[in-house]
C-alpha cells in the first residue's frame, strides 16, 4: 500500500483510458472524483469529444505532453496496446481498474520501468488513504 500512496502523492497528470462521458460508466465517477481531488484528467477515448470539461484524444500517443499515470478502464485484451501506447508516452504508472488483469502485460510493463496496479479502483484507494491522513 505504501507505493500506491507515493504513486497518489507524486503523480498529477492521469490519462483514463475509456473515459466515457455517460454519468453512470464508472469511468465517469472514478475521474470526476480524481479531478476534484487535484489531478488532471486526459481523456483517451476515439468515440468522445470532451468530458469532464477536458479534451479527448483519441489513443495515448494523440496525447501531447507527459502523463504520470495511465489508467485503463478497458476489457483486459486491449490492455497490451495500451501499455505498449504508455511506454512510448514514458508514463510512470501503469493502473488497471477493478476487473482489469493482464499478467503478461503487467510484466512488459515492469520490464520497461514502469509500476503496474492491477484490478484496482484509484478511487478507492485515493479515498482510504485521505482518511487514513
Amino acid at each position: 500500500m505504501n507505493h500506491i500512496s507515493e504513486i497518489l502523492h507524486t503523480a498529477h497528470i492521469i490519462a483514463v483510458v475509456g473515459l466515457s462521458s455517460k454519468r453512470y460508466r464508472p469511468s465517469y465517477g472514478v475521474s470526476e472524483y480524481m479531478k476534484k481531488a487535484g489531478y488532471r484528467i486526459i481523456p483517451v477515448n476515439p468515440r468522445e469529444k470532451e468530458v469532464l470539461g477536458e479534451i479527448a484524444y483519441p489513443d495515448l500517443d494523440a496525447v501531447p505532453g507527459p502523463v504520470d499515470i495511465v489508467d485503463i478502464f478497458r476489457r483486459s485484451e486491449f490492455v497490451p496496446e495500451i501499455v505498449e501506447a504508455a511506454i512510448r508516452k514514458g508514463a510512470r504508472v501503469i493502473w488497471m481498474q477493478e476487473g482489469v488483469v493482464h499478467e503478461a502485460a503487467a510484466r512488459r510493463a515492469e520490464t520497461a520501468g514502469l509500476t503496474v496496479i492491477m484490478d484496482r479502483c484509484i478511487l478507492k484507494d485515493h479515498r482510504r488513504l485521505a482518511h487514513a491522513s
